[in-house]
């Protein structure tokens, strides 16, 4: 294995351990002993080499596939990741309520769920688009265009769908 693969492997699992905010000593209780601080951290660093058996038990370890560890792999296999979907909920509440109320009702809910009341911007999720979608009975992509035109999305979330959609 060459050391730039290697390294480039060993952040990818470094990634994934902190994602689930386990620290190096974490990952040897959670394991309870099974794996060992010093071999993962060599691991993470590239030091040491992981064998296809090694990895594949600590991608079941971690709940993840074998392929989410592997360097030059993204999740869903894009090149890089799609823009985060945010909606101005400023501009939102401009939009006359016949046209935006769902939205603003489903916007309200992720807020009391996620206690964010910041009341600016609001992050949303891919199935929260397809579900607000299937609520308009429209496309996904139609109805990105429709939150755009209202001011509500930035332009960029069109790479959003569009990478959802191929």
């Amino acid at each position: 294995m060459s050391s730039e693969y290697a390294k480039q492997l060993g952040a990818k699992l470094r990634a994934i351990r902190t994602q689930q905010g386990l620290s190096l000593h974490g990952v040897e209780e959670k394991s309870q002993g099974r794996w060992k601080a010093v071999v993962v951290g060599s691991y993470e660093r590239g030091d040491r080499a992981v064998t296809v058996q090694r990895l594949a038990e600590l991608a079941d370890f971690y709940g993840v596939p074998v392929q989410e560890l592997l360097p030059g792999t993204t999740p869903g296999g894009a090149a890089e990741p799609p823009p985060k979907l945010v909606l101005d909920l400023e501009r939102l509440a401009n939009v006359p309520a016949e046209k935006a109320g769902p939205l603003q009702r489903y916007a309200a809910t992720i807020q009391s769920q996620r206690g964010d009341y910041n009341g600016k911007v609001l992050s949303i999720r891919q199935d929260d688009l397809r579900t607000l979608a299937v609520i308009y009975d429209q496309s996904p992509s139609v109805l990105t265009e429709q939150l755009i035109s209202w001011g509500v999305l930035d332009a960029d979330a069109r790479r959003a769908v569009a990478h959802e959609e191929s």
